[in-house]
């Protein structure tokens, strides 16, 4: 599975989240290593297992999944030659202890959970193992009993042991008065009296150590140095017997070596399928239908690290269209939509469970893309149109009739008219090649090419436009809008301005729109009688009438002249011809001071020059560049009809 797709969803957050339910090593090992597999076969087994050991969790006491503390160390170093201490054998002890009572309890659900069961069955439990460990270690100490001479050899330790101390309590009475302190120290393992430094001569011994101060030696009295010796050698004696027991132990542990390699692999298998388990848990997450037919139907489904926030989502695909175009507002909610389909799709392919609704249906792809963000990098000094353009070039060589494409805001980062015509072709290569496709767009041409198309489908987000507040929920079978005037006109923008904004979008003036549009009169002229009257009604234009969607678009057939008021379908824009068609048909428009060359089949009459401006107006002055025009000094004022017009702004052109 594509690595950026993962990132871009954030796939490595579930899979943290998986980890942090997992209680061993292992476990958490397996959770850091899961990825998303394509063979429906496997991807059921594991949702039936996820879902099994869920009822497990709910309707039972809590699983005994081994620790497998210190196993880690033991699996490591067994057949090495190393021997195993008394805390090793502790570790290995607990771990036997607990894959029995696993096994046990795992035997009792049988019935309820099969396949979960099935796992314990083939652990081991090495009983043998664990009862001569138990005999020869206890309370991480070699036995007396793990052998008869490591027995014999503490005994004689605890008779000179005692011999020591009645010595040293008897000397103790005898040099009260000159000892430092009324106490028997060790130094170096070996019994010493604290004896006063001026005294030392009236104590038979050896001096081993003195205090800082240099006012107190430490005597080992002659009476015990013998004893002491004795006991020394018994130590010895006592630590080459615990080796010998604890060397014949790691002998019999490395004969289980392959009964303590299945039992820990089995365990951390075990514990990842609970970790699974305990995080659809906190989702509320169920199982779904799989299909290898593109279908994708989810019902209340959850972004899962957004689930207590996020409004459920429905969302359908595969089912008489097989790419779906979602538009609406923006954080309305479209791109966590275009996520939560991607990542739930990502961790049903993980053997997850999802947070939607019982009865969902998704679809098991070979190939998840997405290009969801637009992956800008200043290192490499990518812009952001260079960036999409190199994710549609690596989708396109890995898409085929088993790829779920995500595409977020198709068109942007450069030309809207070179962008929509680019993103319409790559939805018709994908849509021949059989690939499931969900994008998100804020243009109207993709949106009605979706609406025309076989096989596609317009889907919305829903917006409150008196609250001005999106409602998150995706309304599919139709088309939305960005509600930039809804926005606008609640904000306090005034009627006439949106009514006009609506018109010019629109790609025509209505008549209402013509009649209560008055061009307010500059300071000078505030008590012109002319300074309210309305703009000209709009003549009658040449040429027929087609549609779009329910906006009426007049289209010309003659030449365009100077000065021609021109809608741009493709731009949703106007604009003034300042050139007219060349041999080839090319038409030069001034759109918002950009000069731009637009084939005449691209244009529509919007409003003729003769209608704009009278006879004495100096269309030069109108199509001047702002270059030419800062030479220049507009004066005055043209009357036109009774309606007063300003030499247009170097921003309005």
């Amino acid at each position: 599975m594509n690595e950026t797709t993962m990132l871009r969803l954030e796939y490595d957050q579930i899979k943290t989240r998986v980890s942090e339910c997992a209680f061993s090593y292992l476990g958490k090992r397996h959770a850091a290593s899961m990825r998303p597999i394509a063979d429906i076969r496997t991807i059921k087994i594991r949702l039936d297992e996820t879902n099994e050991a869920l009822q497990i969790i709910r309707h039972g006491a809590s699983v005994p999944v081994p620790s497998l503390e210190g196993m880690e160390h033991i699996l490591h170093l067994l057949g090495t030659g190393y021997m195993f201490n008394e805390l090793d054998f502790s570790h290995m002890a607990q771990f036997i202890r607990s894959c029995i009572q696993l096994i046990k309890y795992m035997h009792s659900k049988a019935d309820a959970a099969p396949t979960v069961s099935a796992y314990a069955s083939s652990m081991y439990s090495m009983e043998p193992l664990l009862s001569e460990i138990e005999r020869c270690i206890h309370s991480g100490r070699v036995t007396d009993i793990a052998s008869k001479e490591l027995a014999k050899i503490r005994k004689k330790i605890a008779v000179t042991e005692e011999r020591i101390k009645r010595k040293l309590d008897s000397l103790t009475s005898r040099h009260r008065s000159i000892m430092q302190e009324n106490m028997i120290s060790q130094r170096n393992g070996r019994y010493v009296l604290p004896i006063k430094k001026e005294f030392r001569k009236q104590v038979k011994g050896n001096v081993l150590d003195e205090s800082g101060s240099g006012q107190t030696v430490y005597v080992e009295p002659a009476e015990i140095t013998n004893l002491q010796f004795d006991q020394s050698a018994n130590m010895t004696e006592e630590s080459k017997e615990e080796m010998k027991v604890l060397g014949d132990l790691t002998a019999m542990a490395e004969s289980y070596n392959r009964e303590l390699s299945i039992n820990t692999e089995t365990v951390g298998a075990l514990d990842f399928l609970l970790a699974k388990a305990k995080y659809a848990m906190t989702l509320d997450a169920v199982p779904v239908e799989l299909n290898l037919d593109g279908i994708i139907d989810i019902r209340g489904a959850r972004h899962p690290l957004m689930s207590n926030t996020m409004v459920p989502l429905d969302f359908s695909i595969g089912e008489g269209y097989s790419s779906l175009i979602i538009t609406g507002p923006n954080t309305g909610g479209k791109t966590m939509a275009l996520k939560s389909v991607g990542l739930l799709t990502l961790m049903v392919q993980s053997g997850l469970l999802v947070p939607v609704l019982h009865g969902s249906r998704m679809a098991v792809f070979e190939e998840i893309v997405v290009d969801i963000g637009d992956g800008q990098s200043i290192e490499h000094a990518l812009s952001t149109f260079s960036a999409h353009i190199r994710n549609m070039i690596s989708i396109l060589e890995t898409t085929g009739n088993s790829t779920l494409i995500l595409i977020d805001e198709m068109a942007s980062g450069t030309d809207p008219g070179e962008g929509v015509g680019l993103s319409i072709a790559l939805l018709e290569e994908f849509h021949r090649r059989r690939a499931t496709v969900v994008a998100t767009t804020h243009f109207s041409e993709i949106k009605h090419f979706a609406e025309n198309t076989p096989g596609f489908q317009n889907a919305r987000m829903e917006f409150d436009t008196e609250t001005l507040q999106p409602l998150y929920r995706l309304r599919i079978g139709e088309a939305g809008e960005s509600y930039a005037y809804a926005i606008a006109l609640k904000l306090g923008m005034w009627t006439r301005i949106i009514e006009r904004s609506e018109a010019i979008s629109a790609g025509r003036v209505s008549r209402k729109t013509q009649e209560s549009f008055v061009i307010p009169p500059s300071v000078d002229d505030e008590k012109s009688d002319d300074a309210n009257k309305p703009l000209p009604k709009k003549a009658a234009l040449d040429g027929t009438v087609t549609k779009r969607g329910k906006q009426e678009i007049p289209l010309k057939t003659k030449p365009f002249a100077l000065g021609d008021s021109v809608y741009v379908g493709y731009l949703d824009r106007t604009g003034i011809v300042y050139k007219t068609e060349d041999e080839r048909g090319n038409v030069g428009i001034l759109i918002q001071g950009q000069k731009l060359t637009i084939n005449k089949k691209r244009l529509a009459l919007h409003i003729a020059a003769t209608e704009l401006y009278p006879d004495d107006y100096d269309l030069d002055i109108v199509l001047e560049t702002k270059e030419n025009r800062k030479k220049r000094k507009l004066l005055g004022r043209k009357h036109v009809e009774g309606v007063m017009i300003e030499s247009p702004p170097e921003n309005e052109i």
